[in-house]
């Protein structure tokens, strides 16, 4: 059975994870990238670099904009980020070492972001590996459409902007 509901996490496992692969990379764990991964952390589900700015902008933090997408930029490049894109805007969450994940519900109509598991989804994955003789290294799932409570306010004919 699938679940829509916050999906159960390991968010302070990744946050130390996150920090020992910068630090083994050679990087730093300064301040203002471990604000934008403590971000990441936090949420545990797409963000836009603008959303993680705006965030930390809220708890008092001046990190700006070109600093998120540096560090977004570097995390991504260390493996421990998702990027997923949709309509010409990256999003990101956190890659978990253990190899847990979830897959995404998006509405096209308010362009709101849920995520879900689905043990029966990740069956039928590794079932369609076997029948077609191929190793998943890794995959994600978005599935597009109209949310509850765009349902419940009716049909629209213009979707609304994200």
């Amino acid at each position: 059975m699938a679940t829509t509901a916050k999906v159960p996490s390991v968010r302070a496992d990744w946050t130390e994870h996150a920090e020992t692969a910068l630090r083994d990379a050679g990087h730093r764990s300064s301040g203002p990238r471990m604000a934008i991964v403590a971000t990441l952390a936090g949420h545990g589900c797409l963000l836009t670099a603008r959303e993680i700015a705006d965030r930390l902008r809220a708890e008092g933090r001046d990190i700006g904009v070109a600093t998120v997408y540096r560090s977004l930029e570097l995390l991504e490049g260390l493996g421990l980020l998702h990027r997923v894109e949709r309509e010409g805007v990256s999003r990101y969450e956190p890659a978990h070492p253990s190899g847990e994940h979830h897959h995404h519900l998006i509405c096209d109509r308010c362009g709101r972001v849920s995520a879900f598991e689905d043990a029966g989804l990740e069956r039928s994955v590794e079932r369609m590996a076997r029948r077609l003789a191929f190793r998943v290294e890794g995959h994600d799932i978005a599935l597009r459409g109209t949310c509850a409570s765009c349902l419940s306010d009716g049909p629209a004919s213009v979707p609304r902007e994200a």
